[in-house]
């Protein structure tokens, strides 16, 4: 596959903290973390504290190979924390430290340099739970190329969103992650008129100008939306260790698709494929094999992947 332009993470850089075990998280720092593994440039835009923690999140991306010349410090307050409570399922639950600090991200016009390189920017709503990291983050994704891929991944966590939020991004978007929660939520709370997953994804669309939206499902799979033309995966039953970063690596995935102009099929299966191993491991960017760290131009033409119009 050929280079494929920057990704810039911006937003939350944190630990999970299980009920046994410790891992590097946050959306943003998981998605980078994938997409180099993946074999691209990523690069993540957050902030630290000056503890322990923050050392170890540093070093962390280091040996993932992800620059951290884009990390701040933020001495006065920890770097960010989140106990994670799993389910019979593997399905997580949160509870986030309070004023930790990525909620605290700067803006400084360096950011603007990187924001015009960026082939794609993905942000997400918890980083936005505090007025200066949300100016900060809305800033760099409108310096951004007009050509560039806005990414909105939902996340939503506890009560850290809003109806404002939720619309000033989608209105900087050009595309959308979300799970099958999230689109519940969204139909509520921006008063969505239509039903069905897939109606309600292309109201989505065509109200915020979104040219692709990937819905994860869990157990029952994704849809992916790409200029009105939609993808269904349906995989193999996995055994589910824990769901943390599953969402993250599919838009990773996604993501580096869309880059290289892959075939929309080829994407979402890549995308499932990945999310997938993800969640038989623990933690959220466990290393992914090789044979799913390959080009998109490899990926063989599969059973199981259903495409529908409308």
């Amino acid at each position: 596959m050929k280079k494929t332009p920057l990704i810039v993470g911006i937003g939350e850089v944190l630990w999970d903290i299980f009920p046994d075990a410790t891992h590097f998280g946050g959306a943003p720092a998981n998605l980078v973390c994938h997409a180099a593994a993946l074999g691209v440039e990523a690069i993540l835009v957050s902030s630290t504290g000056a503890d322990d923690l923050g050392k170890q999140a540093v070093s962390v991306l280091k040996q993932k190979g992800i620059s951290t010349d884009w990390i701040q410090l933020a001495p006065d307050h920890p770097t960010g924390a989140v106990n994670v409570a799993l389910d019979e399922k593997g399905q997580a639950s949160y509870q986030f430290q309070a004023d930790s600090a990525w909620d605290h991200l700067k803006w400084n016009h360096e950011l603007v340099s990187l924001a015009v390189r960026c082939g794609a920017v993905v942000f997400g709503s918890l980083a936005q739970r505090s007025p200066e990291s949300a100016e900060t983050i809305l800033r760099f994704v409108n310096a951004t190329s007009s050509t560039a891929l806005r990414v909105f991944d939902v996340n939503l966590r506890q009560a850290y969103y809003s109806k404002r939020g939720i619309e000033e991004s989608l209105n900087v978007a050009n595309v959308l992650k979300l799970n099958s929660e999230e689109l519940l939520i969204l139909q509520q709370l921006l008063g969505l008129k239509q039903s069905s997953e897939r109606a309600l994804l292309t109201e989505l669309s065509r109200r915020f100008a979104l040219h692709t939206i990937a819905l994860t499902r869990g157990e029952n799979g994704s849809l992916l939306l790409i200029n009105e033309t939609f993808t269904e995966v349906l995989l193999p039953s996995t055994n589910v260790v824990d769901t943390v970063g599953a969402g993250d690596a599919f838009t990773a995935a996604l993501i580096v698709g869309l880059l290289a102009n892959a075939v929309q099929t080829e994407i979402h299966f890549q995308a499932s494929a990945i999310a997938s191993y993800v969640c038989s491991q623990s933690g959220a960017t466990p290393e992914l094999p090789a044979e799913l760290a390959h080009s998109f131009s490899q990926i063989p033409k599969l059973p199981g992947i259903t495409q529908n119009t409308e």
